[in-house]
C-alpha cells in the first residue's frame, strides 16, 4: 500500500523524521503504526448543539473502522455553531462564516499532519458544506458521514414549532406555559433538526453526489445503524486509498446535477443553492450556477411531502427505507446519470441495483405521476431587484404570485419586531436589507421573522424578501439571497415604503414596479454604510466574500 502512504510517509519516514515519530507514540502510535495509511477523521463534536452532541462517538466509530482496515484513524476536532440557538441574534452572523472556518480547519490540520486520507462528520448545516469544501481543496481520498437526525419531539414537533409558537404566543393563540411545554419538549435529544431543512438537505444531496455511504443521509443519530454508517465509511477511506479515488474524482458536474435533482425531489432548503455553488468552485466544477437549477428544476419534481412545508419528519422518511428508494426511482426515469462514480468505488447505478421500492401504503414520497409540484419548488428569480439573481422557495401552497406593498428594515431585529406588534399586515411585502455577505456580514436566516409570520396566521397573505437567507425550516412566500445585496448598491437599498413589488414564481421574475428613471436618481443619492464590523472573523468574510450568486465563497 505504499501509494497510500504519499503524505505520511514524508512525516514519518525515515531517520531523519525521528522527532515526528517520538511525538506521536504518547498519543497512541505504535511502531507499527508507521507503516500504515494514516486517516485524519475531523470531528465536529460539540456540546453547543444537540445536532453534534454525540458525534464523538460516532467518530470512535469510524477510528474502528479504519483500523480494522489496515489504516491508523487519528481523530481531531473543527467548530460547530447553532443556528439554532443564535437565530435573531447579532451571533447568528457567524453561521455562514463557520462555513469556511470548517473547511480552512479541516484542509489545515491534514494538511500539516499529511494524513492520506479523511472521514469528515458533521451534523449541523455548515459543518456539511465545510467538510466537502475542505475535502475538496485537499482533493485526498476522503469520504463524508452524516451526524443522524433528530428524534420528533412531543406531538410530532420540532425547533420550527418552536419558532412558530412564539408567534402564537405573540398573538394570544397559546398561553405562557403551553409556550414553555414546547420549548421544553420538542428537541429530545441528539441529531440535526428533524425537517427537509438545511441539515437534512445537505445531508441528501451529498449522498447524491457521491460522497456519502450509500443511506448515510437517512438514518436516526443515535443508532446502529449510524454506528455501522461510521465503521463502514472508516473501512471505505481504504478502499479508496488502494484505487486512489480521490473526491475530484467523484465531484463531477454529472455529480452535482444528481445532488440538485436529488435535492428539488425532496423540497429541500434554499441554502443549498448557495452550499452546492460554493461546493462545486472547491471541487473546480466552475460551470455550475444558480441557473442550472432552473435548467434541472424545469425536469424535477417535488415528491416529498416533508416537513416545513409537508407534514412528516426525516424520521419517518427513515423507517419506510430513507433516500435510496427515491434515488432509484428518479434513476429509473432517466432523472439521475447512473455512470457517477462514488465513495463506494461503484457507480451510482451499481450502489442502486438491488434498492427495493417503498411500500404502497406510504404516503411520504409520491410517485412520479402524482407529485406534489410539477417541477422545482427552488426558483431562481431576475428583474431589476435582483438582476444577478435571487433564491425563492415557492412549492405553491403559498400561490405563484404575490404583489404587494413594501415595509423596509435595515436588520432583520427590525422586522421581528414590527410583525410581533402587528404592524404587518396582509398584502405588505416585508423587506429586510442589509443582511447580505458584506453587508450583514454573513447572511442571517430569517427563520424568525418568517416564522413569526406562520405563527401570527399571515402565511400567504405577506412575503419577505431579504439579501440574507433562510433557515431550511423557513416556508411561505419568501425570496432570499437577493444579488445585488443592498450594501453592495443593488436596488433592494432604494426600496422604499409603499412601494410595489412583484414576485412571480411562474416566470421567475422579482421586480420593483417603480419608474426605472425613480430607480436611477434614488441610486445618484444612495450612500453605503458603514461596515458592521471592521477587525476578526466577520470583517474578513465581508471583506473575501463573492456575492450569493457565486455561493459566497472566499477562496
Amino acid at each position: 500500500m505504499s501509494n497510500s502512504r504519499k503524505y505520511s510517509s514524508q512525516v514519518v519516514d525515515g531517520y531523519e523524521r525521528a522527532a515526528s515519530r517520538a511525538m506521536l507514540y504518547p498519543v497512541g502510535f505504535k511502531k507499527e503504526d508507521f507503516s500504515k495509511p494514516q486517516v485524519g477523521i475531523a470531528s465536529t463534536w460539540s456540546m453547543v448543539t444537540p445536532c453534534n452532541m454525540h458525534i464523538n462517538k460516532l467518530a470512535d466509530e469510524a477510528e474502528k473502522g479504519i483500523n480494522s482496515a489496515g489504516g491508523k484513524g487519528v481523530i481531531f476536532n473543527t467548530i460547530t455553531i447553532s443556528d439554532g440557538i443564535s437565530m435573531g441574534s447579532e451571533g447568528m452572523k457567524y453561521s455562514l462564516v463557520s462555513r469556511e472556518v470548517i473547511a480552512d480547519s479541516i484542509e489545515t490540520v491534514v494538511g500539516c499532519q499529511g494524513f492520506d486520507g479523511v472521514v469528515a462528520i458533521g451534523g449541523c448545516d455548515k459543518n456539511m458544506p465545510g467538510c466537502i469544501i475542505g475535502l475538496a481543496r485537499l482533493n485526498r481520498p476522503g469520504i463524508f458521514v452524516y451526524g443522524g437526525t433528530i428524534q420528533p419531539g412531543k406531538n410530532h414537533t420540532d425547533v420550527v414549532s418552536v419558532f412558530e409558537a412564539v408567534g402564537q404566543f405573540a398573538s394570544n393563540k397559546i398561553n405562557a406555559i403551553e409556550l414553555e411545554n414546547i420549548e421544553k419538549t420538542a428537541i429530545p435529544g441528539p441529531g440535526s433538526c428533524g425537517g427537509m431543512y438545511t441539515a437534512n438537505t445537505m445531508a441528501s444531496a451529498i449522498e447524491a453526489l457521491g460522497m456519502s455511504l450509500p443511506n448515510s443521509s437517512a438514518q436516526d443519530a443515535i443508532s446502529a445503524d449510524k454506528d455501522n454508517d461510521c465503521v463502514r465509511a472508516g473501512e471505505a477511506v481504504l478502499n479508496l486509498l488502494e484505487k486512489d479515488i480521490k473526491p475530484n474524482d467523484i465531484m463531477t458536474m454529472k455529480a452535482f446535477e444528481n445532488a440538485i435533482t436529488v435535492l428539488i425531489a425532496l423540497g429541500g432548503s434554499t441554502n443549498a443553492v448557495l452550499h452546492m455553488i460554493a461546493m462545486a468552485d472547491a471541487a473546480g466544477v466552475k460551470d455550475l450556477n444558480i441557473d442550472d437549477f432552473t435548467r434541472i428544476g424545469k425536469n424535477v419534481p417535488v415528491l416529498a411531502d416533508l416537513k416545513p412545508s409537508g407534514k412528516y419528519m426525516m424520521s419517518e422518511l427513515i423507517e419506510i427505507g430513507g433516500t435510496l428508494p427515491l434515488m432509484k426511482m428518479l434513476l429509473d426515469a432517466g432523472l439521475l446519470h447512473g455512470d457517477c462514480l462514488t465513495v463506494t468505488g461503484k457507480t451510482m447505478a451499481e450502489n442502486l441495483k438491488d434498492v427495493k421500492p417503498y411500500v404502497d401504503s406510504q404516503d411520504i414520497i409520491r410517485s412520479l405521476d402524482n407529485p406534489i409540484k410539477k417541477d422545482s419548488h427552488l426558483r431562481i428569480l431576475r428583474g431589476n431587484l435582483a438582476v444577478d439573481g435571487a433564491v425563492a422557495k415557492i412549492t405553491g401552497k403559498e400561490g405563484l404570485r404575490f404583489k404587494g406593498v413594501a415595509k423596509c428594515y435595515g436588520r432583520e431585529e427590525e422586522a421581528l419586531t414590527a410583525i410581533l406588534n402587528d404592524e404587518i399586515i396582509a398584502g405588505d411585502v416585508i423587506v429586510i436589507r442589509y443582511e447580505g455577505p458584506a453587508g450583514g456580514p454573513g447572511m442571517r436566516e430569517m427563520l424568525a421573522p418568517t416564522s413569526a409570520v406562520m405563527g401570527k396566521g399571515l402565511g400567504g397573505k405577506v412575503a419577505l424578501i431579504t439579501d440574507g437567507r433562510f433557515s431550511g425550516g423557513t416556508h411561505g412566500f419568501v425570496v432570499g439571497h437577493i444579488a445585488p445585496e443592498a450594501f453592495k448598491g443593488g436596488v433592494l437599498a432604494v426600496v422604499e415604503d409603499g412601494d410595489e413589488i412583484l414576485i412571480d414564481a411562474e416566470n421567475n421574475v422579482l421586480e420593483l414596479l417603480v419608474d426605472q428613471s425613480i430607480i436611477d436618481k434614488r441610486l445618484t443619492h444612495w450612500v453605503q454604510p458603514k461596515p458592521n464590523y471592521t477587525k476578526g472573523v466577520l470583517a474578513k468574510f465581508a471583506k473575501l466574500a463573492k456575492s450569493a450568486s457565486e455561493g459566497a465563497v472566499t477562496d
